[in-house]
């Protein structure tokens, strides 16, 4: 079913070229780890299990750990209220509500398809914005979920995490395996370094995709809406709050910047900046207040953006 949300078709076509890169990167792997580890066998169902865990259970893993919760109308009917309205609006699925008990003002959204979608705000984040600002949020996260990015990503994802996680193996195997041979030694260093190599090529490919992602669901958001000022103020506040949360704090969290509404960086991410899974916050006011100026006094607060 074809969501109200305005479709984005350079989301889809790099959507798709990421898809395709991953896919040509993701062969060439596992033959690389056929090749040296010589059984296929144990390299496909391996690789299998763990891609079909991260497709099929991704809600459930991203609420885990951050430490979220599907909650009731009852526990909380104004989050209740607003995703019914936006649902409404934009034609699609109402998702499962969840609320994470944290601090940390942020929003994500996660799941393999619009049917089986899941949308988590913090505490934090419900206590810092006013109504407008929270429906845009939640209107960002929606686009998400009905421009199907959220798949990819989890997807996409997967080919950098399977790699991080061998090169930790091999690296550990090393340092408290023992004695090897040299042709034990040798295997382990060559499967290091494929599955560091797959592991740069993807985080780089991962990052181009969320970067324009993040503008296409505000743009999406803001025209469903009608409030791209909100949206504005919502991620003025965010971005500002996280900012003054240590950066020791953040840590855990940053691990799935690649979903939230703002990444979790402290005030000074240094160098990390560069390989952002957002844009910066500049590029992110500026198209808003493009739209802004566009949509002018025609479009009432509150009404839908043109389907």
């Amino acid at each position: 079913m074809q969501s109200r949300f305005r479709s984005d078709r350079r989301l889809t076509v790099r959507m798709g070229i990421t898809l395709f890169l991953l896919g040509l990167l993701y062969v060439g792997f596992v033959a690389a780890l056929v090749a040296v580890l010589k059984s296929w066998v144990l390299v496909v169902v391996i690789v299998a299990a763990v891609l079909g865990a991260q497709y099929w259970f991704s809600d459930r893993i991203a609420l885990f750990a951050m430490r979220g919760r599907a909650v009731e109308r009852d526990e909380y009917p104004e989050l209740h209220g607003v995703v019914d309205r936006l649902a409404a609006m934009a034609d699609m699925p109402k998702p499962v509500v969840a609320v994470s008990e944290m601090e940390m003002p942020n929003a994500f959204a996660t799941g393999r398809n619009p049917d089986h979608a899941v949308v988590c705000v913090t505490t934090g984040l419900l206590r810092r914005l006013e109504p407008a600002e929270l429906e845009g949020v939640l209107a960002h996260e929606l686009s998400h979920v009905a421009h199907k990015d959220v798949a990819v990503i989890t997807v996409a994802s997967f080919l950098g995490v399977l790699a991080g996680l061998i090169v930790r193996f091999a690296f550990y195997s090393q340092l408290f395996g023992g004695r090897r041979d040299q042709n034990t030694m040798a295997v382990l260093a060559v499967v290091m370094g494929v599955s560091a190599a797959v592991y740069a090529l993807s985080f780089l490919l991962i990052r181009a995709l969320s970067r324009y992602r993040e503008l296409a669901a505000d743009r999406a958001a803001a025209l469903l809406t009608g409030r791209p000022s909100a949206l504005a103020a919502a991620l003025t506040k965010v971005t500002g709050d996280i900012a003054r949360i240590p950066t020791k704090d953040l840590r855990t969290a940053q691990a799935f910047n690649a979903f939230y509404f703002t990444p979790a960086f402290g005030s000074e991410p240094g160098i990390s900046r560069f390989f952002a899974t957002h844009p910066s916050l500049e590029q992110r006011l500026d198209q808003l207040g493009r739209i802004s100026a566009e949509l002018g006094e025609a479009t009432a607060p509150g009404a839908p953006g043109r389907a």
